[in-house]
């Protein structure tokens, strides 16, 4: 869950559309689920079209900027911001929600993050 939050946050500094990325567990004892899964995001991505599309962006400045977003997410600052904020949040016995990671990485990673990405 973690992990969603940061690429979703990077996404949007980068400027490309954070619904353009998602990650869902299914196990392999779960096949309708699996399916519904993959079902509900080739329809979203259809819906929002080819990336840079619905953001006005050329190919190659999509390319630039997913290019920035991968060097954020690999950004050893970025990384080891992300491993202190697990961390505390897993020793506060914080319960790990969309929101609260949504929270945690504004509060404590933003630094880092605009760091990154050069802001």
């Amino acid at each position: 869950m973690g992990m969603n939050g940061l690429v979703k946050r990077v996404l949007e500094e980068t400027g490309i559309n954070p619904e353009r990325y998602s990650l869902q567990w299914a196990s392999a004892a779960e096949a309708p689920r699996f399916v519904k899964l993959i079902t509900e995001f080739t329809m979203k991505i259809k819906e929002l079209g080819p990336i840079g599309a619905q953001e006005g962006l050329s190919r190659d400045e999509v390319k630039k900027r997913i290019d920035k977003a991968m060097e954020a997410v690999n950004n050893q600052k970025v990384r080891m911001s992300y491993g202190n904020m697990t961390r505390a949040l897993r020793k506060e016995g914080a319960k790990l929600t969309d929101a609260t990671v949504a929270s945690a990485i504004e509060e404590k990673m933003t630094k880092s993050l605009e760091g990154a990405l050069g802001k």
